[in-house]
């Protein structure tokens, strides 16, 4: 099916689950069309401040992902929906986020320090009730 403009769908630009395994930036997770990452921070004015910068990178390539902040973390979803899924302008905005996190020296902030933040927060709060 061609691109129809008045229809505003081109599933031609999907790329397929294996493209994007294979293109998806390092720290970013794709599946069910989606393609994701989640950051943490040492505090929530962090987050919120990351994700105001994720927000004018987004304008300034006129892509934009959904910005999910959960206290210290923010997730990260790029899907494009005129094409149905991920294509390469999503790619090409998770690179650009990768770059944006390098800059502020998250670049060690992964998946495997929000479980480790996960611990350490059951940790406090079990801290917290017995005492």
């Amino acid at each position: 099916m061609a691109y129809d403009p008045r229809m505003a769908f081109d599933p031609e630009r999907k790329m397929t689950d294996g493209d994007v395994q294979d293109l998806k930036p390092d720290g970013w997770w794709g599946g069910e069309g989606t393609l994701f990452r989640d950051v943490a921070f040492e505090s929530y004015q962090a987050g919120v401040d990351f994700a105001v910068q994720v927000a004018a990178l987004a304008e300034a390539h006129n892509h934009h992902p959904d910005i999910t902040i959960h206290y210290r973390r923010v997730k990260l979803s790029y899907f494009t929906h005129d094409a149905g899924g991920v294509t390469m302008a999503d790619i090409e905005g998770a690179r650009a986020v990768n770059e944006l996190i390098a800059a502020l020296g998250q670049a060690d902030q992964n998946s495997a320090d929000l479980n480790s933040t996960d611990q350490n927060s059951a940790d406090q709060n079990k801290g917290a009730a017995a005492g």
